[in-house]
Parts: C-alpha cells; structure tokens; sequence
C-alpha cells in the first residue's frame, strides 16, 4: 500500500501543483469562497467522489466509503480561505484578486487534500472503513469556519474516530514534517477596550478625564496579568495591538479605544485571565475617574493534538518518509481554529515542510512574499492518504 500511494502520489502531483496555482490565482476571504467552493465540488466530480456542500455556507463534506464502511471513519480537514493581502511575488500563479493572497498556505492544504481524495478514492475498495473530508471555510476569521462546521453537524453521520489536518511550515526544509503531541497551539481571544471621560483643552488637564494617560495606564498594567498571575511554565500572552485616541495636539479626546489579543495554553487559566483583565481595567478606569466598556470575545481554543493518534501519526509518517525526515516540532502562541475539532474527537494536526533556504523560499506566512517549494504537495497528498488507510 505504501509504494502504491507513493507511486499515485508521484503521478499526480503535477495535475494537483496546477490545482494549487489555480487557487492561489483566485484567492477568497474568509466567507466568502464561492468560486473556491464551486472549483472543489468540480473537482470532487471528476474524481467520482460523493459530496455534500453548504456546509457553513461554504464548506464542503466529501465521503469515500471502503469495505465495511461504518467499521470506523477517519476524518481529514483542509482550510480554504484567503487573508486579505497584497501579494508582492512576481510568479505566473500570483494572485489576480488585488488585495487577496494565499499567504497562510491554504490553497496548498485544499490541493494536498484534494490529492489524498484521489489517491484514496482509487484505492476505496481496498480500504476498511470510511474517509470523511473537510473543505472549511472561514478558518482565518472569528468565529471560525471549524465551530460552524461542528454547529452544522460536520462531525456527525457518521462521527470520526479521529481526524488530522496539516499546515504549511516555511522554515522546515521541503521533505520533512513537524509533530508534536499535547497541548500545542494557544487559545486566541480578542480584547476591546473603550476608555471614555470628559475631553477638554490639554493646557487644562484637571478640568478633563485624561483618556490617554487613562489607557496608557492600562496598557502597562496589564501585563502584570501575565507576569504575576500565571503559571510560568504555561505559557501566555497579552498584546495591545492599537490605541486610537485624539486628532490633534492641543485636545485631550474624550475617548480612546484599545485592541489586542490573549493567548493561552491552558483553558482554565484563559477564563481567569478574562476575568482579570475585566477586574484591572475597570478598577484604574475608576480610579482615574473615566468610564470603561471592555469586551472579551472568545475564540479559538487550545489545540490540543491527542497523545494516542499523533503518536500513530508520527509512526505511520516515519513508515512512509522514513526517521529523517519526520521530527518534533515547537509549541506556537499562534492560534488554529482546527482546535475546535481537537476539542470534540481524538485529532492530530502536523507541520508540512515547505521551505528551501537554497532557492530563498523562506518567507513567513502572512507575508506578501509567502510560497512554498511545491514538491511539498506530492509528499502532503500522500502522508495524508497513508495515514487514512493505516488508521
């Protein structure tokens, strides 16, 4: 089974290389991936592969039934949506959406997966079981296409046994993959905070509510959160990304807006720290005489990659790639709503090598010079049908 996957994978990567410059051509904002959608289900019919779409508006879910095919369901999870950045690559695929790039890799987890499918598909009557497929949207926007997806019954009729997703990882040579297992991305909420007062004439700051000194105040303070309130061998952070306030230098404005993000690696923690943030802001607002409006919404969880399936995971890589080739890689502070899937069956979500310092393919995702050495597609396609029919 091996070489044969492998030997499909080697045949098909070139139709799926052309599927990923096509997508990467026509990039789509979270939400809003109808031509996607409607190029996946194309796709999905010329492989003779059952489908269902709409799901959370534009996700589908795809089915591949084997031999005895309610003895176990293995699910497999690709993300299609775009971030709305400017693509400053000059390749023949760039982006022909100004504005909208494929710069988080997405289009190469949707062709990766569209490959397994067709490899899978193949070899259907030699499978146990049944393949469920994933194409969900909105990954890269709160709520997270993954939480309406479960809303929707995506993990139901039938429910996985377990179910793995990959991501593109620039600084991990083509060739290799990254595993880790436990608790390995950070929760992601968004904090805004609106510090309001009476502005006035700066000269005459004591007839005022000094909005600015007010959220300057909170800016530093709240990292104290951090710093003295959690467990330091559990990691978190607490960043202010904006603070919006005046027009001029002679006014004091009468309000001031801040925005940021908390992340966190452990769930009970998160909510503590919530309540924290609520208690701190408020108390030196009304310190300082101002009013205050903090809102705290909640979004991706903790992804927590099971013990059990990732350490199959990583046998199974290492059958397929060999030992070299298959490594552990770090916890990130970075968010994925793939954690919601985590966080209702037995999950295993991996780093796929894309990088190649030698032809300075090292841009970070969320770049506007992002790519990817494309011969990762062959060896994500075929990891990920490997793994499918092993489980």
């Amino acid at each position: 089974m091996k070489n044969r996957i492998k030997e499909l994978a080697k045949a098909y990567a070139p139709e799926l290389i052309a599927v990923r410059h096509h997508l990467h051509s026509h990039p789509e904002l979270s939400f809003q991936e109808y031509n996607t959608t409607a190029f996946i289900q194309q796709k999905l019919k010329e492989y003779g592969v059952n489908f269902k779409a709409g799901i959370a508006g534009t996700g589908i879910i795809a089915l591949i039934e084997g031999k005895n095919p309610s003895s176990k369901t293995i699910a497999l999870r690709a993300d299609i949506d775009a971030l709305p950045i400017t693509e400053a690559n000059n390749v023949p695929y760039k982006s022909t959406n100004e504005g909208v790039m494929h710069a988080c890799g997405h289009d190469v987890h949707t062709s990766c997966v569209l490959g397994a499918v067709k490899i899978l598909n193949e070899l259907k009557d030699e499978l146990e079981g049944t393949i469920k497929v994933l194409f969900q949207p909105g990954e890269e926007k709160h709520p997270g296409g993954a939480s309406i997806m479960i809303a929707e019954g995506a993990l139901e009729n039938p429910k996985p046994d377990a179910i793995l997703g990959l991501h593109v990882h620039p600084s991990l040579e083509v060739g290799k993959l990254g595993f880790h297992a436990g608790k390995y991305m950070a929760s992601a909420d968004e904090i805004y905070i609106t510090v309001k007062g009476k502005g006035g004439h700066a000269a005459q700051p004591h007839l005022t509510v000094d909005t600015i000194l007010v959220a300057s105040q909170l800016v530093v303070s709240l990292q104290q959160i951090i710093s003295r309130n959690n467990n330091p061998f559990s990691p978190s952070v607490l960043s202010i990304c904006a603070f919006n306030g005046g027009f001029t230098t002679n006014v004091i404005p009468s309000e001031v807006k801040l925005m940021g993000t908390f992340r966190a690696m452990d769930e009970t923690w998160r909510f503590k720290a919530h309540e924290l943030i609520r208690k701190q802001a408020i108390g030196i607002a009304e310190a300082m005489g101002a009013e205050i409006d903090v809102e705290i919404l909640v979004g991706y969880p903790v992804l927590d990659n099971n013990e059990a399936v990732t350490n199959k995971a990583i046998e199974l890589a290492t059958e397929y790639l060999g030992p070299e080739n298959v490594g552990d890689t770090e916890i990130r502070m970075g968010a994925e709503d793939f954690a919601f899937y985590s966080q209702v069956i037995p999950a295993c979500f991996f780093r796929l090598g894309t990088g190649n310092a030698a032809k300075g393919i090292t841009s970070g995702v969320h770049t506007p010079t992002f790519d990817v050495d494309e011969r990762a597609i062959e060896i994500g396609m075929g990891t990920m049908a490997y793994l499918a029919t092993r489980f």
